[in-house]
């Protein structure tokens, strides 16, 4: 065991070698963690679709329960009725995006002329839904609160209702402190699949996988040699990028734990770099592998919950992306970055992450067999 430890560590260390001597992918590198995290962070823009929202009814009354009606599709789901303690649970799971809170005696004080107030909490990790949707509920509310005292003859009083909007975990919906941390996760999905299928296909161009074939080396060996050297790599990079750029030259605030969010990232590198791998066995050349990888890595950013909120798509679409590690990782980060989220409250994500890249990983090992056979 130790020696086959020291043979994919030394695998390893060539690997760290090979893509430092390639001078186009370490300026990819460069690039896709400093300036196109800048860049990119600032264009990506979210509509306010099938949002989650919750209703704490303290009131029961005919106009809190027809509130809770107004919420209709296609801009919220359904709202669901909770009770006041699930607030910040709710919100720091990220189970609802917006909750409002209706108080005791909510419609009897607008009988009296007075003027209540209805809380609404807003998880502003989602920033752009965050924004238009709080404008969304504060138009609903006052229109439903009009109509209502209007068909019941009441008085209305000058103003039904003032709205004071107070986001959680982004106060002033900074689109960039969103996006940012959206893009370095977007970065790594790249990055692991190109370094990893890259560093495949140039040992089959160079003929260097023919000098591995006559060593007393496992496939698995060489597998795992490439899976640690690049993730190490992007791991370094990332969390480079995480100080340098987002929290030093953008000013992103970080409030969650570095180590729980690495921890993540490992596990989300180790499904990642097998996948790579599994690509780049079934490509010739590294046209043919970039040709490969370019709808995969496209549609695993689009469609993890990262770039559009998971919640907008279709139900069977939402059920096929949770074979994704993405959509686990994109939840993993940001309740980690943004809401300060523990490790026991993210440990399904992290699991699913790990069965995944098992899945993955035993995926790419039999393809790799079977690719050292047609080369041996």
């Amino acid at each position: 065991m130790r020696n086959r430890l020291a043979t994919i560590f030394a695998l390893g260390v060539k690997e760290l070698y090979s893509l430092r001597s390639d001078p186009v992918l370490v300026i990819l590198l460069l690039w896709t963690f400093t300036f196109a995290i800048y860049e990119v962070s600032t264009n990506a823009k979210m509509e306010v679709e099938n949002a989650s929202i919750a209703i704490v009814d303290e009131d029961h009354s005919n106009l809190s329960r027809r509130i809770a009606d107004a919420f209709l599709p296609p801009y919220f789901k359904p709202a669901q009725r909770i009770s006041a303690d699930k607030i910040d649970p709710y919100l720091d799971a990220g189970t609802y995006i917006f909750i409002v809170s209706i108080p005791p005696d909510f419609e009897a004080d607008l009988y009296r002329g007075e003027v209540p107030e209805i809380q609404l909490n807003v998880d502003a990790t989602a920033m752009s839904i965050a924004g238009n949707g709080a404008s969304y509920i504060s138009l609903i509310l006052n229109q439903e609160i009009t109509q209502f005292i209007n068909q019941q003859g009441g008085q209305i009083p000058n103003a039904p209702l003032d709205v004071v909007v107070r986001p959680k975990f982004n106060p002033n919906l900074n689109s960039s402190w969103f996006l940012a941390v959206t893009q370095i996760v977007n970065n790594v999905t790249i990055m692991s699949i190109l370094l990893t299928g890259a560093a495949l296909i140039r040992e089959r161009e160079h003929g260097t996988i023919e000098h591995l074939l006559v060593m007393p080396v496992r496939p698995s060996d060489i597998m795992i040699s490439k899976i640690w050297a690049n993730a190490l790599v992007i791991v370094v990079a990332t969390a480079l990028s995480l100080t340098f750029v987002v929290e030093g030259i953008m000013n992103v605030p970080v409030s969650g734990s570095k180590p729980v969010f690495f921890v993540g990232a490992g596990l989300y590198l180790f499904s990642v770099t097998s996948l790579g791998i599994f690509l780049a066995t079934l490509a010739r050349s590294m046209p043919q592998f970039g040709l490969l990888a370019i709808p995969v890595f496209v549609v695993m950013e689009l469609l993890s919950g990262g770039m559009t909120p998971l919640e907008s798509m279709p139900d069977w679409l939402q059920t096929v992306m949770q074979l994704s590690p993405s959509t686990h990782y994109i939840s993993f980060s940001h309740a980690v970055l943004f809401r300060s989220a523990g490790f026991d409250i993210l440990w399904p994500q992290a699991l699913m992450m790990f069965v995944i890249g098992v899945i993955f990983f035993l995926l790419a090992l039999r393809r790799f067999r079977k690719t050292i056979v047609e080369f041996g």
